[in-house]
């Protein structure tokens, strides 16, 4: 999948970029330093993130690491440890919201004491802020869509609000609310993985509703954020997803056909209910959320719908 070039706006600013290492944050980073910008990247193993992006990054494990006198232009926050996975115990809700809030809070404490200001604070969130949608319900999520009280929800508001303090200090915060990232990577592989060996089909009922964003997108919108903070701004809620939503049989039917499988086999809830607890709403309940900020300001999408997005990626 070739790329095109990136612009964040001038050239030779200095960007943290926190998650440096993971599906989004590699692809980030190349397109930084392609567009000519300084990277400091924050990953909790630096020997293995200076051997992935290059010599041409500075690695660090902690904010601590930075001086108050270093000047950092624009901070992309994309660190979190993986939500779908583990129960979501006490224990690993605590884990879940140190990846996070936890860390948001500590990067907000060091603009606080820096002596140089960042002009831009891109903080990763998801669409999980909106909790579940009914299945049959005619009107889509946007941005100033309320949250309900679920953890999922409840994390993403305190994530949220930890990045917000940041514009206490005159930092321009924009919470991008990611959809499910469809790439070389992240949950793409898994969610194929079925159809590919020919036993694919849709999951529960298939009526829920799936809202994702190609990543060459999501990193087009991230550098379109950027460069637009320059002039105007971008404070606030943007989502993260493409402008057509799909049921989850439209998207094993879709990926079925790209890939000449059959897609016949549904997965029944309640084994994935058994297995993963409150978390199942994520696959079994879904959202159709619409990226109703991007369109409004004019972003471009380069894979608006979903057959487009796939056929590139397979």
């Amino acid at each position: 999948m070739a790329i095109e070039p990136l612009h964040f706006g001038a050239p030779g600013q200095t960007v943290l970029v926190t998650g440096a290492t993971g599906f989004v944050g590699h692809q980030l980073v190349a397109a930084l330093l392609a567009d000519g910008q300084r990277v400091i990247a924050m990953s909790r193993d630096t020997a293995r993130a200076a051997r992935q992006l290059g010599n041409g990054v500075r690695c660090v494990m902690t904010i601590a690491e930075l001086p108050p006198a270093e000047k950092v232009d624009i901070i992309v926050n994309l660190a979190g440890a993986r939500i779908l996975g583990p129960r979501w115990t006490k224990k690993r809700q605590a884990a879940l919201r140190a990846s996070r809030v936890a860390l948001t809070n500590r990067l907000v404490d060091w603009i606080a004491q820096a002596q140089h200001k960042p002009r831009l604070l891109l903080s990763a969130s998801a669409i999980g802020y909106y909790g579940v949608q009914p299945q049959d319900a005619a009107v889509p999520l946007a941005e100033e869509s309320p949250p309900q009280p679920i953890f999922m929800s409840q994390l993403c508001q305190e994530w949220e609000a930890a990045a917000q303090r940041a514009a206490r200090f005159g930092v321009q915060v924009a919470t991008t609310r990611f959809g499910l990232v469809l790439g070389h990577g992240g949950a793409l592989p898994a969610m194929l993985m079925p159809v590919k060996l020919g036993v694919g089909g849709p999951m529960g009922g298939g009526r829920q509703k799936l809202s994702w964003i190609h990543v060459e997108d999501l990193l087009r919108a991230q550098a379109w954020l950027a460069q637009r903070g320059e002039r105007e701004s971008v404070q606030g809620a943007w989502n993260f997803t493409a402008p057509q939503c799909v049921t989850q049989r439209e998207f094993a039917g879709t990926a079925a056909r790209l890939l000449r499988r059959p897609a016949m086999l549904p997965t029944p809830a309640w084994p994935v209910r058994l297995l993963l607890g409150e978390q199942a709403d994520l696959l079994l309940e879904g959202q159709c959320v619409v990226p109703a900020r991007l369109q409004r300001e004019g972003f471009a999408f380069r894979y608006p719908a979903l057959e487009g997005a796939l056929r590139s990626l397979l």
